[in-house]
C-alpha cells in the first residue's frame, strides 16, 4: 500500500482527482482545471504521477468493499493494437454490468483463457452459477477445465452485456489517442472500470470525500481580476 506521508496535499485531495480522472471522460489537464476552480493549484503531471503511483490501491479499497460480485458472469475480450502488436483484453462483468476483473494477453485461446479464470477465481473467492461467452471454442474449453460444474452458455445476444462494457475502454483509447503499453492497459483498465461500477461512481466509496473548499495548505491572493493559489 503506497504511502502520502511527503506529500504536499491530504489523501482526500489525491483519491478525488484520480476519481475524477477515472470516473469521467478527463485528460490529465481538465481534472487540473476542475481542482484549480475549488483553490487547489496542481499541475497535470502531479495529477498522472497520482494516478500511477495510488490508482491501483484505490481500485483495490473499492474492490474490497463491494464483496463478492453476482452468480451470473458475462465473459468477453476486446483487441487492442499496442505498439503495432495486437493484445486482448479479457474483462469479466457480472449480470448487472458490474466489472469483475481485467487481464491483458497477447493471445486469445484456452490456455489465455484459463488464466483468466483462475485469476476470476482467486479474486472472487469462488465460482459464479452460470458463465455467458460467445461460441468461441477457447471460452468452453476452459470452463469445463477450471469450472466443470458451472453452466455454460453462449446463446446469442446473451453476452451483450459483457460487449456493452467495452464501449468506455475505446473511448478513452481514443482519447489518449492509444496506449503506450500493455502495463498501461493494465494499470489503468485495472482502475477504470471499477470506478466505472455503482460503488465506485461515488467519491466518498474509497474513503475519500469531495474538497469543496481550499486546502489549509493553500493560500487565495486575488490581484485585479486574477486570482492565484500560493503554497
Amino acid at each position: 500500500m503506497p504511502s502520502y506521508r511527503g506529500y504536499r496535499f491530504p489523501p482526500e485531495i489525491i483519491s478525488h482527482a484520480v476519481w475524477l480522472y477515472h470516473r469521467f471522460s478527463l485528460s490529465f489537464r481538465d481534472v487540473e482545471d476542475l481542482l484549480a476552480e475549488r483553490g487547489i493549484t496542481v499541475t497535470y503531471e502531479t495529477i498522472r504521477q497520482w494516478c500511477l503511483t495510488f490508482g491501483i490501491d484505490y481500485a483495490r479499497r473499492l474492490r474490497s468493499r463491494r464483496g463478492r460480485q453476482g452468480d451470473t458472469w458475462h465473459l468477453d475480450e476486446l483487441f487492442i493494437r499496442i505498439q503495432g502488436r495486437q493484445q486482448y483484453l479479457w474483462r469479466a462483468v457480472d449480470e448487472d454490468g458490474d466489472e469483475i476483473d481485467i487481464l491483458v494477453q497477447p493471445r486469445r485461446n484456452r490456455r489465455a483463457a484459463i488464466q483468466f479464470f483462475r485469476k476470476l477465481l482467486k479474486t472472487q473467492g469462488g465460482t459464479p452459477r452460470r458463465l455467458i461467452t460467445d461460441k468461441r471454442p477457447s471460452a468452453g474449453a476452459a470452463c469445463r477445465t477450471v469450472m466443470p460444474s458451472v453452466v455454460h452458455r453462449t446463446d446469442q445476444y446473451a453476452n451483450n452485456r459483457a460487449e456493452v462494457s467495452h464501449e468506455r475502454t475505446r473511448q478513452r483509447e481514443r482519447q489518449m489517442r492509444g496506449f503506450k503499453s500493455v502495463g498501461h492497459l493494465q494499470r489503468f483498465a485495472s482502475v477504470h472500470g471499477v470506478v466505472q461500477n455503482r460503488q465506485g461512481r461515488a467519491p466518498s466509496a474509497a474513503g475519500c470525500s469531495s474538497p469543496r473548499a481550499p486546502h489549509p495548505s493553500v493560500r487565495r491572493v486575488e490581484r485585479g481580476d486574477v486570482c492565484f493559489v500560493t503554497p
